[in-house]
């Protein structure tokens, strides 16, 4: 625990070196796992619409994999770990009654100087993400309408236009591409309150003339600065619209048939920004979160540049899951592009993946990061914030303010860093590399001396559900946003149910017969070992090694096995029972076994 008369940017300058040398590994072995990706060729200059696809300026076609930088410019409850009110603003009501307005200020600040850095940016390129999406809250770039000095008149704020500047040139040093998202509009573009940080007491961007007046001076200004940048790919101008218009009982617009209101503002801000600009393509969104066009292009489209955006969660992964979409791009000649997907398993990404990229259709990953593990990073954070949070939740008690101070800033100071963020290699590699390939990769080294080893049981191979392992529920496809692929939510996020192994964050894998795990094994000389494996739960194990099959046996019994020198494939099934492997020893066969 550190000294808390240290500050937090005290101790982020010590840590940094600490981390480099854990970071650094992590990302060497994530970069090895995903050596095997596809790897596209580099796109050039501006982007457009030409017919169905993305190209660049050779009309070469090109596919968008990227990913979302949620929680940066604008946070979610989910992403703190808070169930509760999850808009900005009541997070940020929270915080300044733990520690006053002062320091929240000072925790902003260091959100936004640490969230996102060239570190998380270099990271992404590396690992073969070609692209970003910046959801922007406009506050960061102007005045909220009611508090401007005069009326319909716009203040700019520096602060929004510089951090996108940075983004900008983090990006071009790694020839990635910046998908420039309005995700909070003035005012709040619906009815999911958390996504656009709306306050339902006040007038929504559908309510207030003078927002969406703002809204569309806030594109002709953003056009104005980026005009000339080829590294922006687009602008995607309103994020996830929600909102019943013909009726009110229809919050989220999932059931509006004309959606006149969104088609005018769309229009509106399309032809401000070709005051300016001419080149960058124009991204739009549907009602009911990004996906009911129903109305939305009934006149026509009213732009050569345009691409159509759909959002997707929670539901199926087929071709018929997207079969709304591509009727909407045969009729109309337009590009599609799934700009925002993920909260999921790693099978359900990669099947995902497998689908739309077949279609020719880009992608973007949902969020970069956050609490949770399902993401290419998660936020470890520190005690004293799990105590804030408790307290949040009702779990504990109101902390000391100079707790809390302490326990606010090193979050934002120091845990949201790249350098300490936990690396998933998982999850990249669902996105990336296994919707192409039917071979798995290592998750972590194994390697077996002479004198034999122990691999954890959790450490199978990564790759897809009936490649790397088989688990008869590898993914959500209910409808509904929950985690019934890995209920525990520790360690990694593919299909198979991992739960807490004593204390600390080692793991166990519950099984149930007919699934299985494959693990590949470097041994460093051929020879005879003692197989067993240790854990819970009452059942037997069958092992395939080598594809030989082997009897099965329960928890600390042991089976001959002869590896091969060098690589050797090992496989783990389930057979009887719920057994609960925790790890799989091998020791030299000079042992008597029983």
């Amino acid at each position: 625990m550190h000294d808390t008369n240290e500050s937090a940017a005290g101790r982020l300058a010590k840590s940094r070196l600490r981390c480099g040398v854990r970071a650094a590994a992590g990302f060497a072995v994530l970069a090895a796992a995903l050596a095997l990706a596809p790897l596209p060729g580099r796109a050039e200059g501006f982007l457009r619409a030409q017919g169905q696809r993305i190209v660049d300026e050779q009309g070469r076609p090109v596919i968008l994999r990227g990913v979302g930088l949620g929680g940066w410019m604008l946070q979610e409850g989910y992403m703190l770990g808070l169930t509760g009110p999850g808009m900005q603003h009541a997070i940020r009501a929270r915080i300044a009654d733990l520690i006053g307005e002062q320091d929240t200020q000072a925790f902003y600040r260091a959100w936004l100087d640490n969230y996102v850095t060239k570190d998380d940016i270099d990271a992404l390129a590396a690992w073969g993400f070609n692209s970003v999406r910046l959801p922007m809250h406009y506050e960061l770039y102007t005045l909220p309408t009611a508090q401007e000095p005069v009326a319909g008149q716009q203040t700019w704020r520096e602060d929004g236009f510089r951090r996108t500047d940075e983004l900008i040139a983090w990006a071009k040093a790694n020839g990635m591409y910046v998908i420039l998202d309005l995700h909070a509009a003035p005012g709040g573009q619906g009815n999911d309150l958390n996504i656009s940080d709306r306050d339902p007491s006040q007038p929504s961007l559908w309510d207030d003339a003078a927002h969406r007046d703002k809204t569309v001076a806030l594109w002709r200004e953003l056009a104005r600065r980026y005009r000339d940048e080829p590294a922006v790919a687009g602008y995607d101008l309103i994020n996830e619209p929600n909102w019943g218009f013909a009726d009110v009982g229809d919050k989220h617009g999932c059931k509006e048939t004309g959606n006149a209101p969104l088609r005018e503002l769309l229009v509106r801000i399309s032809a401000a920004i070709r005051e300016i600009d001419r080149r960058h393509m124009l991204i739009v969104e549907g009602n009911c979160w990004g996906n009911n066009y129903r109305g939305v292009l009934d006149a026509g489209l009213w732009d050569d540049n345009l691409v159509l955006s759909f959002h997707k969660y929670w539901n199926g992964t087929g071709r018929d899951s997207i079969a709304e979409h591509l009727a909407l791009r045969e009729r109309w000649n337009v590009p599609l592009w799934l700009g925002e997907t993920g909260e999921n398993s790693n099978d359900w990404f990669t099947r995902t993946v497998a689908t739309v990229e077949g279609e020719g259709i880009g992608w973007a990953n949902w969020p970069v990061k956050k609490l949770r593990y399902n993401n290419p990073l998660q936020v470890i954070t520190n005690p004293g914030y799990e105590q804030v949070l408790a307290y949040w939740e009702g779990k504990g008690p109101r902390p000391q303010r100079a707790q809390a101070r302490e326990a606010l800033l090193t979050l934002a100071g120091r845990d949201v860093r790249f350098e300490h963020n936990r690396q998933h290699p998982d999850v990249a590699d669902a996105w990336l590399r296994a919707p192409h390939d039917d071979r798995s990769l290592p998750f972590k080294p194994h390697g077996i001396g002479r004198d034999g080893g122990e691999l954890a049981a959790a450490d199978f191979d990564m790759g897809r559900n009936g490649v790397a392992y088989f688990d008869h529920s590898a993914a959500n496809e209910s409808g509904k946003p929950n985690a019934d692929w890995n209920p525990s939510q520790l360690y990694r996020n593919d299909g198979v149910d991992l739960l807490r192994d004593g204390a600390g964050e080692r793991v166990r894998v519950a099984m149930q017969p007919g699934e299985w795990l494959k693990y590949t094994i470097q041994a460093e000389a051929a020879g005879d070992f003692a197989l067993s494996w240790r854990g819970n739960g009452a059942g037997a194990l069958r092992v395939r090694l080598n594809g030989d099959a082997l009897a099965p046996f329960e928890a600390n019994q042991t089976q001959r096995a002869a590896l091969q020198r060098g690589r050797n494939t090992l496989v783990l099934e389930a057979v009887s029972g719920a057994p609960e492997p925790a790890t799989l020893r091998l020791e030299p066969a000079a042992a008597q076994v029983r």
